[in-house]
């Protein structure tokens, strides 16, 4: 966080820097699992493999074709595909991360029962002076909002960083002091027993 938030303007940076960190989480901490009982025939299937008709199929999904397995080879492929999974959940945005997310959520309701309220906010960015103070340079943190209408919109365009930093302000201000977590008094609700928060991915 630069002081004239060179990082956080530039239009690129947030795309490739993400990126990278999806990229380093891939290599360095994914990997292949398979049921404990099918291991060893997997393991001599993934061996035997044809990669020349791997890397066919992988090409064609990858244009977006639709692909049917017609050889005996196309189908040791496709009949892997359905015996395995790709391991990767703390690699944000991957599918894995939100097949984990599920399973988390179904075993919180398991445990704690249906959810009381489905709750949904979206704070508004361009109307709020914290968000304003984030993404301005030159601009003090006063409840009165000194930009009008359009101006705040492009701020916030051209900022989004100061926007994520808001979002999570704001989130974490209504998990503490509208439900009461983690803290002595019950929230607006009564007492919370549970909470499960997620993002649009």
């Amino acid at each position: 966080m630069y002081h004239d938030k060179r990082f956080q303007t530039d239009v690129h940076f947030p795309i490739v820097a993400f990126n990278h960190q999806q990229m380093k989480s891939s290599i360095t901490g994914s990997f292949l699992a398979a049921k404990r009982t099918n291991f060893a025939n997997v393991a001599d299937r993934l061996s035997a493999i044809n990669p020349h008709t791997l890397v066919k199929i992988s090409a064609a999904l990858r244009a977006g074709d639709p692909f049917k397995p017609v050889t005996d080879d196309e189908k040791q492929c496709y009949a892997i595909l359905n015996d395995i999974d790709h391991v990767g959940g703390h690699v944000q945005g991957s599918l894995s991360s939100k097949k984990f997310r599920r399973n988390e959520l179904w075993s919180l309701m398991s445990f704690k029962g249906a959810p009381l309220w489905f709750i949904t906010f979206s704070p508004a960015d361009s109307r709020h002076p914290l968000c304003i103070y984030y993404a301005g340079s030159k601009i003090d943190f006063t409840p009165h909002i000194p930009l009008p209408a359009r101006e705040r919109s492009v701020l916030i365009a051209q900022n989004p960083v100061a926007a994520a930093r808001f979002f999570h302000f704001m989130v974490q201000a209504f998990i503490r002091h509208i439900l009461g977590v983690g803290t002595s008094s019950s929230g607006i609700y009564g007492e919370t027993d549970a909470y499960y928060g997620m993002v649009e991915q």
